[in-house]
């Protein structure tokens, strides 16, 4: 099932291996139009589909919520991702629930993700968190090309599943790796290569020396010519107030523009979205006069 003109269709990603089915392929272009941003082009097929968007503020700033109807990612799946929000325009995206990666036997499961940023464009993605459950292999390719004048957040939280009686499931192993680029006009520059690889030891998952007594991973990229260490140490502050084991980098700064990169461990999954909440209603009041962001999912 689509929406939009068929030629929305035509991929941006090349598919994957013909050994590992699409299972899903969502394609979004968000654009101003008299101060209010719209999805000038939406595709949708197999397992991944948006909700009708709407808007949390005055702002101008739509809000699409990405659903699976299938509710989790299986062995050998592949699902593709490719947003592009156009100068100007302003994207809040996030997911109905949480994603879910069970059992993957034979080959992992596998999400692919495409950004792109046009000039003054703001993209914040805030996904429900990620679950791996016992004997999951998950791997998430995202790449981002943003200009200098963009303004990307993104907030993610890992967490093991749990089985009935009480104890974390030990899942096989995460990828998660960001690759983000800047488009300078005259070609793109590396500005950061985000690689994290979670692969627990077979007797726990929050081992010493791996994740240190902790069990939950939480994580805040921001990019933004804003960026800077006043703001850094300004994030490290609000981050004191919280339960968890946090440290803070910057990237290079590449035609103007700086990356941040909030990292946390903590044992539960509340705390960690409680305290990347309140480092991006920090981001959001400062540089755009919003509210902090309340979902009201639940």
């Amino acid at each position: 099932m689509s929406s939009g003109p068929p030629e929305a269709a035509q991929a941006v990603i090349s598919p994957g291996p013909a050994d590992r089915p699409e299972r899903g392929r969502l394609e979004l272009l968000i654009t101003e139009r008299g101060g209010k941003s719209i999805a000038s082009r939406q595709f949708h097929q197999g397992g991944l589909r948006v909700l009708r968007p709407h808007y949390l503020d005055d702002s101008g700033q739509v809000c699409y919520v990405i659903v699976n109807p299938g509710g989790a990612y299986l062995g050998a799946d592949l699902y593709v991702i490719d947003v592009e929000v156009g100068s100007g325009a302003k994207l809040l995206l996030t997911t109905q629930s949480a994603m879910k990666i069970y059992r993957t036997p034979g080959s992992f499961a596998e999400q692919r993700m495409t950004l792109r940023l046009g000039e003054g464009a703001q993209l914040e993605l805030a996904p429900d968190q990620l679950i791996a459950y016992r004997e999951a292999s998950y791997r998430q390719n995202t790449h981002i090309t943003v200009r200098p004048s963009s303004s990307l957040m993104m907030a993610e939280v890992v967490t093991p599943g749990w089985s009935p009686d009480g104890s974390s499931f030990r899942y096989e192993e995460l990828r998660l790796r960001n690759e983000i680029h800047v488009d300078t006009g005259a070609g793109t520059e590396l500005l950061a290569l985000d690689n994290l690889l979670v692969r627990p030891p077979l007797d726990d998952v929050t081992g010493m020396g791996f994740m240190e007594g902790f069990s939950h991973l939480g994580s805040l990229i921001v990019v933004d010519p804003r960026v800077d260490q006043a703001l850094a140490d300004e994030l490290h502050a609000v981050t004191q107030d919280h339960d968890a084991f946090t440290g803070i980098s910057l990237t290079q700064s590449v035609a103007g523009t700086t990356g941040l990169i909030v990292r946390s461990l903590a044992n539960s999954t509340e705390g960690l979205a409680r305290l990347l909440g309140a480092c991006t209603a920090l981001l959001r009041h400062n540089w755009n006069g919003q509210d902090r962001l309340n979902l009201r999912k639940h």
